[in-house]
């Protein structure tokens, strides 16, 4: 069966790693032609700075209108919004060079290395796009392989059995949570959503894990500052939580509470979850591989703006995920 490619999309102008590895190669480009332009090395600074005359004002001009136009761009179809990047950088590029009273060659070459570099540097996003898409995919494969877990389906399905009888409602919850959590994992989980349906999710695999596990795992959930319409990779909370019961709580005779907190500050989201921890082994190469699995899909989505991170204390192991606050639709 083939892989479905990550649908195209813009970089995200807003995001201090994409405007970084813009400045970086467009510099980086500037002083391999000052280099080729000098015979002697004391001549390397003069066409440097000559070079980065000409490239800085017209480059971040675009890099500005491009960050305040970042929304509107990525709602467009990817072509449309690619022509107008384009069409934004060869006028920047147009306009300066008038206002230096350039013509004539100097003006069409200055036009036309904007037209190639821009062109280019949307290839390179695309392309590492793709590189780093199957990461997607990857997760979607790994959590339903998880979740599919003979004894996780088994011990479910057995409670919900012990509850037919005495509590027949909470049986059918039970039901219908396991119903939503396969419809979620089976589906094609590619596009960002609200942080409040990720929590949502969470919730609900974490209610049949309490009826599977009972008052050995106890929840304490911190998100009344949680920012609902923050928008997050789908399914990554939920393989941190069966991470953070399957070491925390079932590894363990005695009742432990896992604790999850969401809140923003600072134009940033953060969502940290903490469980027990007795000191004793490492968690093993399907935590690894999940923690891997979500910092790539975090780096697709949020570039250098997100970050995941771990901590172990004497009685814990915590996981921390901060990203860039980029509100949902209204």
């Amino acid at each position: 069966m083939k892989q479905n490619l990550h649908p195209a999309s813009l970089p995200g102008f807003d995001q201090l790693g994409v405007l970084l590895r813009i400045l970086t190669l467009c510099n980086g480009f500037a002083l391999v032609y000052a280099l080729m332009q000098s015979e002697r090395w004391r001549e390397l600074g003069g066409r440097m700075s000559s070079v980065a005359a000409q490239l800085e004002p017209p480059l971040l001009c675009t890099l500005l209108l491009l960050s305040l136009l970042h929304r509107w761009l990525r709602r467009l179809p990817y072509m449309h919004g690619a022509l107008l990047v384009v069409v934004i950088s060869v006028g920047s590029s147009g306009l300066f060079s008038l206002l230096n009273h350039a013509s004539g060659f100097t003006l069409q070459r200055n036009v036309l290395v904007s037209l190639l570099g821009s062109s280019a540097m949307l290839g390179y996003f695309l392309l590492r796009q793709q590189a780093l898409s199957p990461a997607v995919s990857e997760a979607r494969l790994q959590a339903l392989q998880a979740r599919i877990r003979p004894h996780f389906l088994f011990n479910s399905l057995n409670a919900v059995l012990s509850l037919i009888r005495p509590e027949p409602k909470r049986a059918e919850r039970v039901l219908e949570n396991l119903a939503e959590l396969f419809r979620v994992l089976m589906a094609d989980n590619r596009q960002l959503v609200p942080l409040s349906r990720e929590i949502e999710l969470a919730q609900q695999y974490l209610e049949i894990e309490q009826v599977r596990l009972g008052e050995r795992l106890r929840l304490d959930w911190h998100i009344d500052r949680m920012p609902a319409d923050a928008l997050i990779p789908p399914l990554v909370l939920q393989p941190l939580l069966e991470n953070a019961v399957y070491h925390g709580i079932e590894q363990s005779i005695r009742p432990g509470t896992i604790t999850i907190n969401a809140y923003s500050r600072r134009h940033e989201v953060f969502v940290v979850i903490r469980n027990p921890y007795n000191g004793q082994g490492t968690h093993h190469a399907g935590n690894k591989m999940a923690l891997s699995n979500i910092k790539e899909r975090l780096l697709l989505h949020f570039d250098v703006d997100a970050e995941l991170s771990t901590n172990v204390g004497n009685d814990y192991y915590q996981v921390m995920i901060r990203m860039p606050y980029q509100r949902g639709p209204q």
